[in-house]
């Protein structure tokens, strides 16, 4: 029996873990899967449309002509003229016009553009210039954005219950430590005293019998009876207290025998954890200072490896980039000559989004709690104190 047992334990302990990570990995995958399919829609759509060099252009490329034509040899006369023409010729100048499409929507290139439209970055480098792509662009994040929100919702759950054990761990070994810190201060006589509280709670939780209560007790004895008989029955009450009984387990297992009868209950347990999506990241309760120093470390760990494949980077501008990203500000001021290499961090952005998203609720928490102190500040200046009349 016992070797049959532990199979089923095994089964047991691996179904639970399954049901247990399930419903987080099902949106990380569906949204792996809306990224993989946004990039095949956009790279076809985008990089295979015609360009068509329209009246502007052909003005834009005579302009330029005539501006080199009517240059001088002596550039350093008309240094401010030239400079001034062709600043004025640029600024008609559209970026479509000197770049092929398909070098830009490549399955990489829409895929780093799918991640920018729902994650909120936008960076404004790429974007969709056929009607039809603004068009599925538009769909694409409607259904996108809430969908990596709710990602971030539940991963966060995830980040603020390792964070909540870990800080409680760490305050908990803070106490301890101080506690032993406290006790080694004890005197001798304490430490008896505490010696023979344990031997007297040891009596009381020990199964004795009414006959050895009395026995064991020599100072009930010399009581009257009445009195003596309520610190007996108080005996036994204790006793009682320290042995409860197991409590029945009203739910029947029946894993080994029929396991169809559990799925039930098992789905309930994959609706619950759909349900409780949220909780922990409300229930998150450190110091503000820790999230901060955490985004500090966070940030500068990438902006040290990010400059090794962007080499137009350096250390400041990388930590510069990731906040910016990571904050979904994303002004597209600095552009990234690799951008599929940057995709391997996608799980990078999505945990240090999360991370962002957790130390912004606890701020926001802050300043409800300050704005709340602060109005009752000021509404109990405000209220004039009542004045006692004598009757």
């Amino acid at each position: 029996m016992a070797s049959t047992a532990q199979p089923l334990r095994g089964k047991r302990a691996c179904k639970k873990i399954f049901w247990a990570v399930f419903p987080h990995a099902c949106f990380i995958l569906s949204l792996v899967v809306y990224a993989f399919l946004g990039a095949l829609m956009f790279s076809h759509i985008e990089g295979n449309r015609k360009v068509d060099l329209s009246e502007e252009y052909r003005k834009f490329l005579q302009g330029l002509w005539d501006i080199s034509r009517n240059l001088s040899d002596n550039m350093t006369e008309n240094e401010e003229v030239f400079r001034e023409q062709i600043h004025a010729l640029l600024n008609t100048a559209e970026r479509d016009w000197f770049v092929n499409p398909k070098d830009i929507w490549t399955f990489f290139g829409s895929l780093f553009f799918c991640c920018t439209v729902f994650t909120t970055v936008g960076y404004g480098n790429t974007y969709p210039v056929t009607r039809i792509g603004k068009y599925l662009c538009m769909l694409y994040a409607l259904f996108g954005i809430p969908l990596m929100f709710l990602v971030l919702t539940d991963m966060g759950d995830i980040l603020a219950t390792v964070l909540s054990k870990s800080y409680n761990e760490f305050r908990k070994l803070q106490s301890k430590i101080r506690a032993s810190k406290f006790c080694a201060g004890f005197t001798c006589n304490k430490r008896d005293e505490l010696k023979s509280r344990a031997q007297s709670k040891i009596v009381i939780n020990e199964p004795l019998t009414i006959m050895e209560v009395l026995k064991s007790q020599a100072g009930v004895k010399r009581k009257p009876v009445k009195y003596r008989n309520a610190q007996i029955f108080e005996l036994l009450i204790a006793r009682e207290n320290e042995h409860p009984k197991p409590a029945r387990n009203k739910s029947i297992e029946r894993w080994s025998s029929c396991p169809e009868l559990a799925r039930g209950k098992t789905m309930s347990r994959v609706i619950e954890n759909f349900d409780k999506i949220g909780q922990q990241v409300e229930k998150l309760d450190v110091p503000i200072v820790l999230m901060v120093l955490i985004i500090f470390v966070y940030i500068s760990c990438a902006a040290a490896i990010l400059p090794n494949w962007e080499t137009r980077l350096d250390f400041q501008e990388a930590f510069y980039f990731c906040f910016i990203t990571l904050t979904t500000i994303g002004f597209g001021d600095t552009q990234l000559e690799h951008p599929k290499f940057f995709m391997f961090f996608s799980l990078y952005l999505i945990i240090g989004m999360e991370i962002v998203f957790i130390a912004f609720k606890l701020g926001q928490d802050r300043l409800i709690g300050l704005y709340k102190q602060v109005i009752s500040f000021c509404g109990e200046k405000k209220v004039p104190s009542k004045k006692i009349y004598p009757k």
